[in-house]
């Protein structure tokens, strides 16, 4: 009896061009999307340009004037972009962003939510919250200890209060 060859993982495309198109799932070695959009990529390298994808996991991305909600990656690269998360080995970042984690993380010209590496570099950033053991730059805090300080105190307080106030109209009796 023949049995059907299972098609090995290496039979993927080695490059994918998706231009105006929107699709689900690309698996490829190199993904080059331009007005375009992707739920999720798969990808050795992943270039993007004016298009927008869920989830990217790459060794390498690369993207101008895009949105991405979370990218895995080694190497991130975003230009006039916005993201949602980003973790990676190195990551630069050009445009809105609300966290990145990387071992080396560079934000330039952009406002980033939350900052977290061994090595931060900041140019001309507004950050909510920088947290890394080198950092550098010309950066804008978005908070500071005052602000910070007030923040927390009036959330603890509503949240009391809502807690107080659901014990006490859904408590049992």
């Amino acid at each position: 009896m023949i049995e059907p060859k299972k098609s090995p993982e290496t039979d993927q495309p080695q490059v994918t061009n998706i231009s105006q198109e929107t699709v689900r799932s690309v698996h490829a070695n190199l993904v080059r999307m331009h007005q375009a959009a992707a739920e999720t990529i798969q990808a050795d390298e992943v270039a993007l340009q004016q298009s927008a994808a869920g989830d990217v996991q790459s060794n390498s991305v690369s993207a101008y004037q895009s949105a991405l909600a979370t990218v895995e990656a080694e190497e991130v690269l975003s230009q006039r972009s916005a993201m949602g998360y980003v973790q990676a080995e190195k990551a630069s970042v050009n445009g809105y962003t609300g966290a990145v984690v990387a071992k080396n993380a560079e934000v330039h010209y952009g406002m980033t939510g939350v900052v977290v590496g061994s090595d931060v570099h900041a140019e001309g950033a507004r950050v909510l919250l920088i947290v890394g053991r080198n950092v550098s730059g010309n950066v804008t805090p978005l908070m500071d200890a005052r602000s910070a300080l007030i923040a927390g105190l009036t959330t603890g307080l509503f949240a009391g209060l809502l807690l107080l106030l659901g014990r006490t109209l859904f408590g049992r009796k």
